[in-house]
């Protein structure tokens, strides 16, 4: 291998690396399946390896995650059915190791936003999803969603104040 091949190699292994875990959730998002995407996410970086790093580095997560998206949304007009990820399924992608009491608030909390997420409409969802849970800025949200910058900032800031509203009239139960 010369060493531009190793170069490529080692730059998509470390995209691999870096991105393969928050991928296949959005791509789960999408499909509604966990293999399907794994499919879709090995089919992104396939194409990555066709990309000279020049070219992409500089938007990298934003090439993946709208390459990743565009295939999934193929995926999902073929299969035309969707159904969300399980709770075990979204806890399987998990890196870190709280502890036991940690663990238990954490799901308590997560399951009580992602409950209140899933009632948003979808593009809200998706663009509150892109931002916190892959760290995407406005402005790559912008270009894979196709949206414009001030649409997802709309789209977010809503999602935020509605689930606000939806935690503050959540009656408080006191434990005896």
């Amino acid at each position: 291998m010369d060493t531009d091949e190793t170069r490529q190699a080692e730059w998509v292994r470390a995209a691999v690396d870096r991105y393969a875990g928050p991928l296949t959730r959005y791509a789960a998002l999408i499909t509604g399946d966990l293999e399907q995407a794994r499919d879709v996410v090995q089919d992104t970086f396939v194409r990555l390896c066709a990309e000279k790093p020049g070219t992409v580095n500089a938007h990298l997560a934003q090439w993946l995650f709208t390459v990743c998206r565009n295939r999934a949304l193929d995926v999902h007009r073929k299969e035309s059915w969707m159904k969300p990820l399980s709770e075990v399924e979204m806890n399987s992608q998990a890196s870190s190791d709280p502890s036991p009491a940690e663990h238990a608030e954490q799901r308590e909390t997560a399951s009580e936003l992602l409950g209140l997420l899933a009632q948003l409409p979808q593009n809200q969802q998706e663009v509150v999803r892109l931002k916190f849970q892959n760290g995407l800025s406005y402005q790559e949200i912008s270009k894979i969603t196709k949206l414009t910058v001030s649409n997802v900032g709309f789209l977010i800031h809503t999602a935020i104040k509605t689930i606000r509203q939806q935690l503050k009239t959540k009656p408080i139960v006191e434990i005896p």
